[in-house]
C-alpha cells in the first residue's frame, strides 16, 4: 500500500504527483487516487482540475480492456482474443507492402507518447515495416516553432532554460498563449514575475483570463501576429534600442531582417492587425526598458501556414534587443502535449532519427543503424509530413494501410470529415487506444492498451527536463502496453528482436542511439531521473550535469552565432471575403485536453466542460439576430457546425472562437484549413474564413 510518485498524464509541464492505492468505490472504478508531490519543482503540488481527476480514466468502466475486431459478416466490432487481434493486424499490414510497396504502409503516433513508445515506434516502421512514412500528431503542436529555433539557433528544445527563470525575467511578452487555461499551475510563474516587478504582455485576439491579468494586452486579428512583430521590431530599431554590440558579436543576417522590419511601420501594421501604434509602442517601452527579456509563443501564433515565419520575427525581437543567449532573456515554445518534446527528439518525425538526428544525415543513419544491426542504406528516407500522410490514406500511391497509435485525428486533424473519410478507404487500419475513440471506431484492429499509471516509462516536458513515469498499478486483464505490442507484432513481421517489452531496456538503446546527437540522452538514467526530479538534456555522460539553460555562450550553429529571419507579412491563406466574412479561430478548454478523448469521458471534467460553443461578440450576435445560448451554423468552404452561442466582449467583432475537443455536429477541426506551413508543414488551424447564422 505504498505510494508512487509520477506525473500528470496530460499537458508538457508533466506537473509531479503521488498516487496512493485505493479501494475501488465500485467494481471496475481506480485503483489509485492522486496526491500532492510538493518537492516537485515544476508544479509544487499544485494540480489542475484534469490532473486532480487523472484516475478516473483506470477505471474498467470508461476504457477498452480487449481487442476488438472488424467482423468480416456484420461489419461491426466484436471482442477478439489477442493472438486472433495481432495476427490480423500484422496480416493486414504485411499484405498492404506486399500488394502495394513498402510505401504502402504508415504509422501515425502521438504526442503524449513516452520516450520509449516513440523511440520503438520510429524503429518499428523503419526496420520492421521498412516504410518511409510515419509522422505524428505532434506534427500539428510545435512543429512551426521546432522549424523557426532550428534555423535561428541551431537546435530546438521548447524552452531553452527552466520554467524558474520565467518568474525572474523583467518583461515577458506571451504570444498566442492562455495559460489558464492550458497550463493552471504555470499561472504561479506569471504572478511571481509580475510580483518581482516584471511586466506582462500578452498577444491574444481574446481576452482570455490570462490576458486579464496582464500588464498589457495586444489584440491582433487572427493571422496577423507576423505583422505586429514585424512592427515591433521598426519600432525597436527607429526609436535606436538595437542592442549593436550584441547584433555585432553574437548574430548574422541582421541586415536583411532590418529591410523587412522597416517595411512594416507600424500605422500599416494596425491597418493589418488592428493593434493601435500606441498600443505597439507601448510594448517595445515595455519590453526594452526592462532589464532582461523574454518572448514565448504557443498555438496562436504558430499553427499558421505561415508559422515558421511568425516564430523567425519573434525571435528577431528577441536577438536585436539582445533578449537572447544570455541570463533570464530568450525566446521560448510553450509545448502542448504531454511529450511534444521528446516525441519528435526521437524518430517517431518523419524526418528525423533518434537524437534528433536528420533521417538524410549519412552519419546520423550509419550512428543510428549500428546501434539497430541494420545496414544504413536500409533504411527509408524521409516520408509525408502528419497531414499529407492522412491525405494520402486510400489513394492510389498512398498509404493503404495504417498503424496509429496514441492519436485521435477524427477530431484532431484539420479538415476532419475529409480525413474520416481518408481513414475509411484504408484497405487495413489498426489502432492502439486506451479508450474506444472515434478513430478506433473506424479500425479493423482495435487493441486496448495500458496508460500513465500502469507502465513505465519517460516524458521530456517543455522545459526539456527529462522526467520518469512510474507504474503504480497493474492495467486490467485484458490490456498490454504499447511496447509488448509492438514487440508482438513485430515478431509477427519476421523481427523475432529488436523490439523489447520493457521500458527500461527500450531506454537503454535509446541512450545509445541518441549519443552524440543534439537531443543527447546518452547520460540519463531512471535512477538519475529519481534521484535529481529530472534530467535536462542534452545529458552526454552519466558525470554531465545536464544542460537547463543553453546559449549561454553560444548557439548551436556552425559558427555559435544565431541568425536573424528574412521575413515579410502575408495574408493567411484564406482571407474574409463576403461570403465568408469572419475569421473563426480554435482553442482549448480549461476542462477538457486536446480531442477529449479521454476527458470527455471523465464525469468531473464533462460536468464542467458539457460541450462545444461558439463565441461572439455582442456586436456580431445583434446584427445576426442571436442570443446568448441560441444554437448557431457556421460555415466554412469545407464544412458546417452547429453549437450554442456564447455571447461575450471577450472575443473581436470580427472574430468568432470554437474550442476543439469534440466530435460530431460540434466538430471545430470541420471548419479548419489544412494549408500548409512550407517549412514546418503545420496546417493552418487558428484562423480560416467562416459565415455564421441562426440555426433554423
Amino acid at each position: 500500500m505504498t505510494s508512487t510518485d509520477t506525473h500528470c498524464p496530460y499537458c508538457a509541464l508533466q506537473c509531479g504527483m503521488r498516487l496512493r492505492p485505493v479501494r475501488p468505490d465500485r467494481p471496475g472504478g481506480p485503483a489509485v487516487e492522486v496526491g500532492e508531490r510538493p518537492e516537485f519543482p515544476v508544479n509544487r503540488g499544485a494540480l489542475c482540475g484534469k490532473g486532480r481527476s487523472a484516475a478516473a480514466v483506470l477505471g474498467r468502466s470508461v476504457r477498452l480492456t480487449e481487442p476488438l475486431v472488424r467482423d468480416v459478416r456484420t461489419g461491426t466490432l466484436r471482442p477478439a482474443a489477442w493472438d486472433e487481434a495481432l495476427d490480423r493486424a500484422a496480416r493486414g499490414l504485411t499484405e498492404a507492402g506486399e500488394r502495394y510497396g513498402r510505401d504502402a504502409v504508415g504509422v501515425f503516433g502521438g504526442g503524449g507518447l513516452t520516450n520509449e513508445k516513440a523511440y520503438l515506434l520510429g524503429k518499428f516502421a523503419r526496420v520492421a515495416l521498412r516504410t518511409p512514412h510515419i509522422d505524428y500528431n505532434g506534427r500539428f503542436c510545435m512543429s512551426s516553432a521546432a522549424a523557426g529555433q532550428r534555423a535561428a539557433f541551431g537546435l530546438d528544445r521548447g524552452l531553452p532554460f527552466p520554467l524558474e527563470d520565467v518568474a525572474r525575467t523583467g518583461c515577458l511578452l506571451l504570444a498566442g498563449s492562455n495559460l489558464a487555461d492550458t497550463m493552471p499551475p504555470a499561472l504561479r510563474y506569471l504572478r511571481a514575475q509580475q510580483e518581482a516587478g516584471g511586466r506582462l504582455i500578452v498577444v491574444d485576439p481574446r481576452r482570455t483570463r490570462t490576458a486579464e491579468g496582464a500588464d498589457l494586452h495586444l489584440r491582433p486579428a487572427p493571422g496577423t501576429d507576423l505583422a505586429l512583430a514585424l512592427a515591433l521590431l521598426h519600432l525597436v530599431i527607429v526609436e535606436g534600442r538595437v542592442d549593436e554590440a550584441f547584433v555585432a558579436a553574437r548574430t548574422t543576417g541582421y541586415a536583411h531582417a532590418r529591410a523587412a522590419a522597416m517595411a512594416h511601420w507600424p500605422e500599416r501594421a494596425e491597418r493589418i492587425t488592428g493593434v493601435p501604434v500606441s498600443a505597439m509602442r507601448q510594448a517595445v517601452a515595455m519590453f526594452c526598458d526592462a532589464p532582461s527579456g523574454m518572448v514565448l509563443t504557443a498555438r496562436g501564433s504558430e499553427q499558421h501556414s505561415k508559422g515558421t515565419d511568425t516564430v523567425g520575427a519573434w525571435i528577431n525581437l528577441c536577438l536585436a534587443t539582445g533578449r537572447a543567449g544570455r541570463p533570464l532573456s530568450g525566446y521560448g515554445c510553450l509545448t502542448g502535449q504531454g511529450n511534444g518534446q521528446g516525441g519528435r527528439e526521437h524518430g517517431q518525425k518523419a524526418d528525423q532519427l533518434p537524437g534528433y538526428r536528420s533521417l538524410t544525415d549519412p552519419g546520423a543513419r550509419a550512428h543510428v543503424a549500428g546501434v539497430w544491426g541494420v545496414d544504413p542504406d536500409s533504411l527509408p528516407g524521409p516520408g509525408r509530413s502528419a497531414y499529407e500522410l492522412l491525405d494520402s490514406l486510400g489513394t492510389d500511391g498512398g498509404v493503404r494501410a495504417l498503424l496509429l497509435m496514441g492519436s485521435n485525428p477524427v477530431v484532431s486533424a484539420p479538415h476532419a470529415s475529409h480525413v474520416t473519410e481518408r481513414l475509411g478507404a484504408l484497405d487495413h487500419l489498426v489502432v492502439c487506444d486506451v479508450v474506444r475513440s472515434e478513430t478506433a471506431e473506424l479500425a479493423d484492429v482495435v487493441l486496448p492498451t495500458a496508460q500513465w499509471a500502469e507502465e513505465d516509462g519517460t516524458m521530456t516536458n517543455l522545459e526539456g527536463r527529462v522526467i520518469l513515469r512510474q507504474a503504480a498499478v497493474a492495467p486490467p486483464p485484458g490490456v498490454r502496453t504499447d511496447l509488448a505490442v509492438l514487440h508482438a507484432l513485430a515478431a509477427r513481421l519476421g523481427r523475432d528482436t529488436g523490439f523489447p517489452a520493457a521500458a527500461g531496456e527500450v531506454f537503454d538503446e535509446l541512450r545509445a542511439a541518441s549519443a552524440g546527437g543534439q537531443a543527447d540522452y546518452a547520460g540519463i538514467s531512471y535512477d538519475r531521473i529519481r534521484a535529481e526530479d529530472g534530467v535536462f538534456w542534452p545529458c552526454p555522460a552519466p558525470e554531465h550535469p545536464g544542460t537547463p539553460r543553453l546559449f549561454l555562450d553560444r548557439f548551436a550553429t556552425a559558427d555559435g552565432r544565431a541568425r536573424f529571419a528574412d521575413v515579410s507579412h502575408r495574408p493567411a491563406a484564406e482571407e474574409p471575403d463576403a461570403r465568408y466574412p469572419l475569421r473563426l479561430t480554435t482553442g482549448r478548454v480549461l476542462a477538457q485536453y486536446q480531442s477529449g478523448a479521454q476527458t470527455r469521458r471523465t464525469p468531473e471534467l464533462r460536468r464542467a466542460a458539457p460541450g462545444p460553443f461558439v463565441e461572439l461578440h455582442p456586436r456580431l450576435a445583434a446584427r445576426l439576430g442571436i442570443a446568448d445560448g441560441d444554437p448557431v451554423v457556421v460555415t466554412s468552404r469545407r464544412g458546417r457546425v452547429v453549437a450554442p452561442a456564447v455571447v461575450t466582449g471577450a472575443i473581436r467583432p470580427d472574430t468568432v472562437f470554437m474550442p476543439f475537443h469534440w466530435a460530431g455536429p460540434g466538430r471545430a477541426n470541420t471548419l479548419t484549413n489544412p494549408a500548409l506551413d512550407p517549412v514546418s508543414r503545420m496546417p493552418e488551424f487558428k484562423v480560416c474564413a467562416v459565415r455564421v447564422e441562426k440555426a433554423a
